[in-house]
């Protein structure tokens, strides 16, 4: 039912969606030079890595870590990545990855392929199971503000309580947070 849902959901979105995404594609490649799209090495189901695009926020050459470990971040986020970092527009490009089956809806977010801590404690956790997602249950509590053993734990406590109902109620949230960008660093 879960998997229905994200292609119905995940098709949907990128039809409905499809002239906003172009203009966001243009909007970045008239910010800064480079292409529009980013594709990240993600840890996914199984802790099989894949690519996962998203509109590129960085300048060209940035280093391929998570922001929070950058010395000097705001030195790489282009000036319309900062837009969309904190509305999370970025991450649209991500309905694709949704329905080729590398991601949920719904999920843990996706690790970058050197996050070996947070890896290691979803593993233990069992969370590796589960397919990343758009957003999640760390997504909507707390973001880039949680430590990575709080979002592990986070990751846990979604695996145990996930539901249809449960899906719904942090899609909604989720929306609630993109539109006023809390918990979003850089």
């Amino acid at each position: 039912m879960k998997r229905a849902l994200d292609i119905a959901g995940a098709a949907a979105g990128l039809v409905l969606l499809s002239p906003f995404l172009a203009a966001l594609a243009i909007a970045v490649r008239l910010d800064s030079s480079g292409p529009a799209l980013h594709w990240s090495r993600r840890v996914g189901r199984r802790n099989r890595i894949f690519a996962m695009p998203k509109f590129r926020t960085m300048r060209t050459g940035a280093p391929d870590v998570a922001t929070h470990l950058m010395a000097d971040p705001d030195r790489w986020v282009t000036p319309l990545g900062r837009f969309l970092r904190r509305t999370s527009l970025d991450e649209l490009p991500q309905l694709w990855s949704v329905l080729k089956g590398d991601m949920s809806l719904v999920g843990p977010r996706p690790a970058l392929f050197n996050q070996d801590d947070l890896v290691a404690l979803r593993t233990e956790a069992g969370v590796d199971t589960l397919r990343p997602g758009l957003t999640g249950w760390a997504q909507i509590n707390g973001r880039d503000e949680l430590l990575i053993p709080e979002k592990a734990e986070l990751d846990r406590e979604y695996l145990e309580r996930m539901s249809l109902a449960f899906d719904l109620q942090i899609i909604a949230a989720t929306a609630r947070s993109a539109l006023s960008g809390r918990g979003v660093a850089h």
